[in-house]
């Protein structure tokens, strides 16, 4: 193999080191030997680099360039990761600081605009003060100030113009339109990306290569405001990153495609083909998920494809994205021959036999996407690690994950990132609780977490309540997977659960209670001991919940077993009713539109 860029940069090292250099007019000769040395410490240098990028493993049919972009960009990243943990580190030790000074550098920032003058942000000189002067708030505290930024208007809630304003997923209730910022994106980078890469690559050093990555993600669409500000989805896209997408399996024109059926197939074809993927990544497990659903219905058609060279003509492209994408396409029969053997061998651990050296899947696996990751461990991705890197929202970060090898997700709140207050749930019923500050909270405590991010937002968790009772989704999952256990030979695919206010008079009864929808595998019918199991669970889990049944202030619970694939269809709906992409998606584990539950109610066998 020839490395054409190592003797071009060679010859132009000794070039350089042989000119005079010219300073203040005066032609100064470099001493005799300085060349000669100049030019011993280049070769060394090169051959070294060389020797590094030469050692590490590498994807099929890279160039010396594509290798060398990649090489250069790991380094420096894995250099900014190193200083962020270092600051992070300092940040744990002294967090009431850290946080105070983010605080009020928000609060300067944002003092002269319509809300900073409202509330006196520039007479507020501590944490103590801001929560004296401002109150908890929820969404529609922000919804009309919001509408106004919309419309063109300046400095209303923070200093400078959004870059998007950025729909929620929907997730803790009906989607919402909120602020990102040029601010945010950077402090997002910093402190979450740049400190989980660095994580990663000590946690696994195996992804320290030069191996290309399947990444799932797609191309999100977005409507203007008023006064011309982008609205859609707040998250990584190939447009934010193009400058890295010769680090992803997937080209570039497959992301000019519209429809998110035709783009999944076209990021699995191109994986297929690279037997040397080193990571698979997404937002989401259940993005994953879903790839592997895909690609269990559709791989004779895969297949085929590599094979001969072509892409399907089921695929709705342009003349042009076909041409440019066929054009890096070509026959391959070993591969494909290789492909169909894995298929036939059923799916079980696939992703590890299409990809021998894949090292990692790196995706949020914690939350609503806890049931995916648990999954994708069990079935196509058998033996293969996961590293779920950040807690985050729409809002901004949240937390980073330090124990990626800890199966039990655990994520550290970064003090700089967002300014943290915690509701213990004994005084959530409070009409005005008193929050504590990150130093004050209690090891083994709950809270309800509010925050304050970079445009002076705040949130409340998501919770059920139909009689004043909180049940946590965790503390849901955990009993519903506890049932799940007790029906023989069942596996839970998927769930969400309605209040049944939701419905009306539809469902009967005048007592107040929880709909709760399941698929599931391995079984076709719940007998009504079954059913009830999932009651006693969440009694069991749930002393507050359990009072509450006993004293008859809520009903049993109502469980229905809906048909396989019902909630892959109800994903595809919820996104046709929202400005949400795929990249930001998460299954709403609370049903807050009648729609929605209706659509369950109409795909229930049991």
């Amino acid at each position: 193999m020839s490395f054409p860029w190592i003797y071009a940069a060679l010859a132009f090292g000794f070039s350089f080191f042989s000119v005079a250099i010219a300073v203040n007019g005066n032609n100064l000769a470099m001493p005799p030997a300085a060349p000669a040395v100049v030019g011993i410490c280049a070769l060394t240098g090169m051959f070294l680099l060389w020797r590094d990028i030469s050692s590490k493993l590498k994807g099929d049919q890279r160039t010396w360039g594509s290798l060398l972009g990649q090489y250069a960009a790991v380094k420096a990243v894995g250099l900014l990761g190193r200083r962020q943990r270092r600051k992070l580190d300092l940040d744990t030790v002294k967090v009431k600081e850290a946080q105070e000074e983010t605080l009020l550098k928000r609060l300067r920032k944002n003092a002269d605009t319509c809300y900073g003058r409202q509330y006196n942000f520039s007479s507020i000189k501590d944490s103590e003060a801001f929560r004296a002067l401002h109150p908890i708030t929820t969404y529609e505290h922000y919804r009309e100030l919001i509408q106004r930024i919309a419309a063109g208007e300046q400095k209303v809630i923070i200093a400078e113009r959004p870059l998007i304003l950025a729909m929620t997923s929907g997730t803790s209730g009906p989607s919402a339109m909120l602020l990102s910022t040029k601010a945010t994106n950077a402090e997002f980078f910093l402190q979450g990306v740049a400190v989980c890469l660095d994580v990663m690559r000590e946690a696994f050093p195996e992804t320290d290569s030069l191996q290309r990555t399947a990444k799932l993600f797609y191309t999100p669409t977005f409507r203007q405001s008023e006064a011309g500000i982008p609205i859609g989805p707040n998250s990584s896209t190939p447009a934010s990153s193009r400058h890295m997408l010769n680090l992803y399996t997937t080209p570039a024109p497959a992301f000019e495609v519209p429809s998110e059926k035709d783009t999944l197939y076209l990021h699995l074809l191109f994986a297929l083909k690279d037997p040397t993927v080193g990571t698979l990544e997404s937002n989401f497990a259940s993005t994953v998920f879903y790839a592997f659903a895909a690609l269990q219905e559709r791989w004779q058609e895969l297949v085929e494809d590599v094979h001969s060279g072509t892409i399907s003509s089921s695929l709705s492209l342009e003349p042009k994205v076909r041409t440019s994408l066929e054009a890096l396409m070509k026959a391959d029969p070993q591969r494909a021959a290789q492909l169909q053997s894995h298929f036939q061998g059923g799916f079980s651990g696939i992703a590890k036999r299409l990809w021998p050296h894949l090292h990692l899947v790196l995706a949020v696996d914690s939350g609503s996407n806890q049931i995916y990751g648990e999954m994708l461990r069990d079935h196509y991705c058998k033996g293969v690690p996961f590293y779920s890197p950040f807690y985050a929202a729409t809002e901004g970060l949240i937390g980073v994950n330090l124990w990626p090898q800890e199966s039990k997700r655990r994520y550290l709140l970064c003090p700089r990132s967002m300014f943290c207050e915690f509701l213990p749930e004994s005084s959530l019923e409070e009409e005005t609780p008193r929050t504590l500050l990150m130093e004050q909270v209690k090891q083994g405590e709950s809270y309800e977490l509010v925050i304050t991010n970079a445009s002076g937002l705040y949130r409340r968790g998501q919770m059920l309540s139909l009689r004043g009772e909180k049940v946590s989704e965790a503390l849901f999952l955990g009993a519903l997977k506890k049932a799940v256990a007790q029906w023989p030979g069942a596996q839970l695919v998927d769930y969400s659960c309605a209040e049944s206010g939701i419905l009306g008079d539809s469902m009967g009864g005048s007592d107040p209670h929880y709909q709760v929808f399941v698929e599931l595998k391995g079984v076709r019918n719940l007998t009504e001991e079954q059913r009830h199991k999932l009651d006693v669970c969440l009694q069991q889990d749930s002393a507050v919940y359990r009072s509450f049944r006993i004293k008859g202030s809520i009903g049993p619970m109502r469980v229905q077993l809906v048909a396989d694939g019902a909630f892959r269809e109800l994903r595809k709906r919820m996104m046709e009713h929202s400005l949400t992409s795929p990249n930001t998606f998460k299954m709403q584990r609370v049903l807050r539109r009648k729609e929605f539950v209706d659509f369950l109610l109409g795909k229930t066998v049991s």
